[in-house]
């Protein structure tokens, strides 16, 4: 079994990755939080759990961790310290510590932040620390969903390296997408973009791989 370190734990999307991580044979979720006070929430239910400040140093969070998970964001309060410069932070330290695989949640739009109408900075800064995962060396997925809704799971997605349209998808098929290609013989060293769609996701994600 994989430890795999999940950054942004406590966040509406990481707390339902560590969930369906908990729940498979092959991963055991360590859930990296920022403050003492979240660890309890994951402990009740068994769930390994690190302190971690993606604005200091995150090296001694990669203790027996297998794979990582970045999940994390800060809403919009500050995209370059966090988005940015948190996600570079745990990818050098994933690096010195012989990760197997990264696995990216990003946003689309962070392709070509210039076009975008709103958010142009946040999708820079995403499109900053892709880059930097990119150059790493290490493998990776990096999965871009268009905007994220609370909507319960489909269990089904659209999936391509560029789709032609925007659009919507819930979190719960986001997590279960990264989950996904957190597997070894599945999407490495790729981007894709993702939305609702009529394609089981397991499937969606096979096929893009067999590419």
């Amino acid at each position: 079994m994989e430890n795999v370190l999940v950054a942004g734990a406590n966040g509406t999307t990481g707390k339902q990755i560590v969930k369906l991580l908990s729940e498979t044979q092959d991963f055991n979720p360590v859930a990296m939080v920022r403050k003492k006070e979240q660890m309890a929430q994951f402990e009740t239910e068994g769930i390994s759990t690190v302190l971690g400040d993606l604005e200091q140093d995150v090296s001694h969070a990669f203790k027996n961790i297998d794979k990582v998970i970045f999940a994390a964001g800060s809403g919009g309060k500050n995209v370059i310290g966090v988005d940015q410069e948190g996600a570079k932070r745990l990818i050098d330290a994933s690096k010195h510590s012989n990760i197997k695989k990264f696995v990216m949640l990003s946003s689309m739009g962070a392709d070509a932040p210039e076009k975008a109408e709103q958010l142009q900075e946040y999708l820079k800064a995403k499109q900053n620390a892709d880059e930097h995962l990119k150059n790493s060396g290490l493998n990776y997925a990096i999965v871009r969903p268009g905007t994220l809704t609370n909507d319960n799971a489909t269990n089904h997605i659209q999936l391509k390296e560029k789709l032609s349209q925007s659009g919507e998808i819930s979190r719960a098929d986001v997590a279960q997408t990264l989950v996904r290609v957190l597997n070894d013989d599945t999407a490495n060293k790729v981007s894709f973009e993702i939305l609702n769609g009529d394609t089981l996701i397991g499937e969606a994600v096979e096929k893009f791989s067999i590419k």
